[in-house]
């Protein structure tokens, strides 16, 4: 664009803002608010959506109208469309990356996370069909019973993903989540929100049913305590916090005994940070009685 004085003026780009995902529709928040995200350099790299409460109580219908149908599906097609998540995202490695090291990565650390992510979808999409037998008994009892322990999901899971994992460590909290039967509404990192929206373009493409996986953005302060409060959330994990947050989360979710999963200081890349026991966190045993006999 010239200007009067003949000179050409400096074309100002346009961010994109990035939406919020919730029962497999992309809606800006409700709240019409943002917040500017930023490279090192003070570059502005995006808009992203500052979630609500509202955003929260939408996902929340959304995440608890999926979990029954969710919750019925075979453990072979959960375990399946996981590994279908796995597929799409490693046609994407390339964005990924680059979100990565747009938000601060260095080159090889941003490729491996990228790929230690893909691995992990693959491994717990490979636990869906086998949980219930490591978890699940034959239970002795002295009468004339069978007595079987089963697990059950147990419904809709609240996540506060890590802050300094935009990817790896939202998705390590996420996938055992959703393999074993349950549905959940995430609020990605604040600082590293970028993978997470996209990730939802991939959920949203990968056979995922809507409402089984709903992301939000936005400013942990406002949100962490609707989500350890609300009254329709089972269970609650967060992965950063000191001892005030901890009393925080613990006292809010105690109003409904929603289950508190604390998952702080894990490095999320290390392997040690995947096992079924993160399957099991978020199931319920159901014990069962058979009388034996005429």
């Amino acid at each position: 664009m010239a200007t009067a004085s003949g000179k050409t003026a400096k074309r100002l780009a346009v961010a994109k803002t990035y939406k919020i995902f919730i029962g497999g529709q992309f809606p800006r928040t409700e709240s019409a608010r943002y917040y500017t995200l930023k490279d090192r350099q003070g570059a502005v790299i995006a808009n992203i959506c500052r979630s609500s409460r509202k955003d929260f109580r939408n996902a929340m219908v959304a995440a608890r109208g999926a979990q029954d149908g969710w919750a019925k599906a075979s453990a072979y097609l959960r375990g399946q469309i996981l590994y279908r998540v796995a597929e799409m995202l490693e046609g994407r490695r390339e964005q990924f990356s680059a979100e990565l090291k747009l938000q601060g990565a260095a080159m090889r650390a941003a490729d491996k996370e990228v790929d230690a992510t893909i691995d992990r979808l693959v491994y717990f999409a490979g636990w869906a069909d086998k949980y219930q037998q490591v978890f699940s008994s034959v239970n002795p009892v002295a009468s004339s019973h069978f007595n079987f322990s089963v697990l059950e999901p147990t419904g809709v899971v609240a996540i506060l993903a890590p802050e300094a994992s935009g990817l790896l460590g939202l998705i390590s909290n996420i996938a055992p989540v959703i393999v074993g039967g349950n549905t959940c509404v995430a609020l990605a990192s604040e600082s590293m929100p970028l993978c997470a929206v996209s990730f939802a373009e991939v959920l949203h493409a990968a056979d995922v049913p809507p409402g089984v996986v709903n992301i939000l953005t936005g400013y942990r302060s406002e949100l962490s305590g609707q989500f350890a409060s609300h009254m329709d959330v089972n269970a609650i994990i967060y992965c950063d916090g000191d001892q005030q947050t901890d009393k925080a989360v613990q006292v809010a979710a105690a109003d409904n005994i929603k289950r508190v999963l604390r998952r702080t200081d894990v490095s999320w890349a290390d392997e040690s940070s995947q096992h079924p026991y993160l399957v099991r966190d978020t199931q319920e045993v159901k014990t069962t009685w058979h009388p034996i006999g005429k």
